[in-house]
């Protein structure tokens, strides 16, 4: 993504101390008389300083979506816009806003990175409603969700003391799809190139639907101009039919792994039947399980009523978080989310249970252990006895250096499965990985 070119949109973000519904204070450096939406119009009162600041910049466009005409036709003629018409930046002063920086820090003076999912997940959103956005009051809106995080890589730490910004456009379109890129930039005056000064990348899906009949809904197409962008449209279609591949290469690859499956049950088992035998260098994966709940609440809910990806991702990285850090006995050292479908919304008063364990580890490069933790969102029913997977979240962490350089003897322990159902998610997700790096 070209972030040297002028942005056409910047939007600066500011601390929400203050009631967002205050006027008597300026806001965004505009003058006392500046006068925040109405109560009526916001979708609830759980935002970050990124969601209040993308509400304010694009409030025309969400009062239109939260109020809009009644029996309205669809878009009837698609546009075709480039991705500079989407581009969206946002710019975090951390160095100078104090109050903004205490909500983001966390206890290693970094960014807190369950907060940056959020602002994430809300700033493409923002920028899936302007590609769609054919600026006709009197068409219905589409709705936008979130399909699914293709990938969140973290490429160097988050100093929460330096100005950070996000910069991100939609690189690929399909029929009723789109592909947002965001990177997120941190420079510092050692460090003034581009390309070093991106902290972390990610790429987010959207699929939009027709908010009267919920089904799917074409979308504006995609122009990429210049050579960077058009690189992108090629990359993002690669990864398009990737996907569709990955779950053919799964089903025909099943009948093959009988011997793996076998060997893996074969150390949990020794757990289980023998357990003064077992290999104190592993620890079996049921004994890594952390698990929390929640109901879902009307301030996390998003423009469309139901509650947002940005918080779902929050949530999952909070508690991967701490099951590393339990697993490990030393704080981890985040570095990436691997690819996460949205399989079903989940509405308010939802009782939401996250369920999180280590899956396995990579232990072939001593300085650099991998500690691979799934987190698996389900949507419970009481009553009906009923629960459905929402989502399954894959965290990938390390461990700080300077943290283990302080324990001696440290060892990342091997996880080893007590089920066949156990031992058949860490084959299909370690496949799942390699395929992954292979296309890379």
């Amino acid at each position: 993504m070209e972030f040297n070119c002028s942005s056409p949109t910047t939007i600066p973000v500011v601390s929400t101390f203050a009631s967002p519904f205050d006027t008597s204070a300026a806001v965004n450096g505009s003058d006392s008389t500046s006068t925040r939406k109405p109560i009526s119009l916001w979708p609830g009162m759980y935002h970050s300083p990124v969601t209040n600041a993308l509400w304010e910049a694009k409030s025309q466009i969400f009062e239109r979506l939260l109020d809009p005409p009644k029996d309205a036709p669809p878009q009837s003629e698609l546009l075709t816009k480039t991705p500079s018409q989407s581009r969206t930046s946002i710019l975090y002063n951390l160095s100078s806003d104090y109050i903004l920086r205490e909500q983001y820090r966390d206890p290693w003076n970094e960014v807190r990175i369950g907060k940056l999912l959020e602002d994430l997940d809300a700033l493409a959103g923002t920028i899936s409603v302007k590609h769609c956005s054919d600026d006709d009051s009197t068409t219905r809106p589409l709705l936008l969700v979130t399909a699914s995080v293709d990938k969140i890589v973290l490429k160097k730490p988050i100093s929460v003391d330096i100005d950070l910004k996000i910069v991100g456009s939609v690189i690929w379109v399909g029929r009723s799809s789109i592909e947002i890129q965001l990177e997120v930039i941190q420079s510092t005056k050692e460090n003034s190139d581009v390309s070093d000064s991106v902290a972390l990348t990610a790429n987010f899906i959207f699929v939009a639907r027709d908010s009267k009949t919920g089904k799917a809904a074409p979308v504006n197409r995609l122009s990429p101009e210049t050579e960077c962008e058009k690189f992108l449209f090629e990359e993002a279609e690669a990864r398009s039919k990737l996907r569709k591949r990955k779950r053919v290469d799964r089903r025909e690859f099943e009948h093959g792994e009988i011997n793996r499956l076998e060997a893996l049950l074969a150390e949990g088992r020794i757990f289980c039947d023998m357990p003064a035998l077992a290999d104190r260098d592993s620890i079996l994966l049921k004994d890594t399980h952390l698990e929390n709940a929640l109901i879902c609440q009307p301030q996390q809910r998003n423009i469309h009523g139901r509650i947002f990806g940005g918080f779902l991702m929050h949530r999952a990285f909070e508690l991967a978080f701490s099951t590393a850090y339990a697993f490990a006995g030393l704080v981890p050292c985040f570095l990436e989310v691997d690819h996460v479908d949205f399989l079903r919304p989940v509405d308010v008063g939802d009782f939401l249970r996250l369920k999180s364990c280590v899956l396995y580890t990579e232990l072939e490069n001593p300085d650099q252990p991998l500690i691979n933790v799934e987190v698996v969102a389900h949507v419970t029913r009481p009553e009906i006895r009923t629960s459905e997977i929402s989502n399954t979240f894959y965290f990938t962490f390390s461990v700080r250096p300077e943290a283990k350089a302080t324990k001696n003897g440290f060892k990342i322990r091997n996880v080893v499965p007590a089920t066949e159902e156990e031992a058949r998610r860490i084959l299909e997700r370690m496949d799942a990985e390699m395929l992954t790096r292979k296309s890379q």
